[in-house]
């Protein structure tokens, strides 16, 4: 597969964590690791590294043992830290701005983060894995909501019309133009149209290259 892809999976959930598995066995990819915390993710993946075979993305829950409250997202910060070019896909029961935000500002490449409500989405939770690993972005449209939702208070989006407001909101997602398009049912022209003020009126300018789209999700992020 052109697409194939090296997975390690961070969930304490063993039938979870085998799921998870199945699903990208199944369509080609490679799972080459499960761990159950924190700890054991970060060994692991510093003893692939010292074989040379780190994996292309890590899929992570925001919470695991011994307290369940943050471990899975800051092993994840961490080893971003150290393998930067490790993506990042991190699973949540709700939306945690704090978390959401640390781990997404941290980076301006190769990260995700869905509600585990998503993973019923085979297809489209397949995409995010892939998509992350290929240095792409995957956010939840409701994490996207609320980040949004709270970053209109801040003047760095006031120029957006609203409609560019949605076109960001979907580029968030990890949307390409054309899937913009198909969702707000208009052309692809209008999208790009859209997409070059969204640009210009947050200064991200064409030297930027192909990091402005999520340099344009990082500037509200971070507002």
């Amino acid at each position: 597969m052109e697409d194939r892809v090296r997975v390690v999976i961070a969930e304490d959930s063993v039938l979870l964590r085998e799921g998870l598995t199945r699903l990208l066995t199944d369509r080609g990819h490679d799972v080459v690791a499960g761990v159950g915390d924190g700890e054991a993710l970060i060994k692991t993946i510093g003893e692939l590294a010292a074989q040379d075979a780190l994996p292309d993305v890590v899929v992570a829950d925001v919470r695991m043992p011994p307290t369940h409250t943050d471990e899975g997202v800051r092993a994840a910060v961490h080893l971003r830290g150290k393998h930067p070019d490790l993506g990042v896909l991190v699973l949540s029961q709700y939306v945690e701005e704090q978390y959401a935000t640390e781990l997404i500002a941290g980076s301006s490449r190769g990260v995700g983060y869905l509600l585990k409500d998503r993973v019923a989405e085979v297809r489209e939770f397949v995409d995010a894995v892939v998509r992350v690993a290929q240095g792409g972005t995957a956010l939840d449209p409701e994490v996207v909501a609320q980040l949004l939702g709270r970053s209109r208070k801040q003047d760095v989006l006031a120029g957006l019309t609203p409609r560019e407001r949605e076109v960001l909101g979907l580029m968030a997602e990890g949307r390409t133009n054309s899937a913009i398009a198909r969702q707000l049912v208009v052309s692809d022209g209008a999208v790009e149209k859209h997409v070059s003020n969204i640009f210009l009126k947050l200064g991200l300018s064409p030297s930027d290259g192909d990091h402005r789209r999520v340099l344009a999700v990082l500037t509200y992020l971070n507002s």
